[in-house]
């Protein structure tokens, strides 16, 4: 989903016909305070790609607060944000640049690359989403269901772990049971696959 936040109501027109024409689920907003409103109904509804094509002056928040404030709550990584300004000048690009927004653009823009910009940050928020639903999948475990894990990564068998960390094979069977379930796998194949 790309959201657009501009003050600018024929920027924002116009921005969400290129995203159409690509075929990118787009929603604009008319200021930093409307998209901040509705930043936590978004991250966690919103299981696909997330970009932000972010003004830099609007008359509320600022494009930079709003870029400061993501950036506090470690979310520029699944909201990937692209300035855009028409009085951007290169100390405000290398400086945003270098904490962490995915691109700069002065307006005019030329179309076609700024859309492959956003499919490219749509693109590494999904890879982003992904990691981190692991990492949260990952931290459901148990210390014994960690250690059960390393063991079947490892591709060691049922009895060699349970002889390994002195349980029972029972005992492994179950761990192993509420590991694949809470990794939402079925095989210790997909388990690999997911975590490599």
């Amino acid at each position: 989903m790309l959201h657009i936040i501009d003050d600018e109501e024929v920027i924002r027109d116009s921005l969400m016909w290129l995203a159409k024409s690509r075929g990118i689920p787009a929603v604009a907003y008319d200021s930093g305070k409307a998209f901040l409103a509705t930043l936590d109904n978004i991250s966690r509804a919103t299981p696909q790609g997330q970009c932000v094509l972010l003004d830099v002056r609007m008359p509320d928040v600022s494009g930079i607060a709003l870029f400061d404030l993501l950036s506090s709550r470690s979310m520029t990584q699944l909201f990937p944000v692209i300035f855009l300004t028409g009085h951007g000048d290169v100390p405000m690009a290398v400086d945003t640049l270098k904490r962490g927004a995915f691109d700069f653009f002065e307006k005019p823009f030329n179309d076609n690359k700024l859309m492959d910009r956003v499919q490219e940050a749509l693109s590494a928020s999904e890879q982003a989403s992904a990691s981190a639903a692991i990492h949260t999948r990952l931290a459901a475990l148990s210390l014994r269901e960690r250690e059960v894990l390393d063991l079947i990564l490892e591709g060691k068998m049922n009895k060699v772990i349970a002889d390994k960390l002195g349980i029972s094979m029972r005992t492994v069977e179950v761990h192993r049971a509420h590991i694949f379930d809470k990794m939402n796998v079925k095989t210790a194949v997909e388990l690999a696959r997911l975590l490599k």
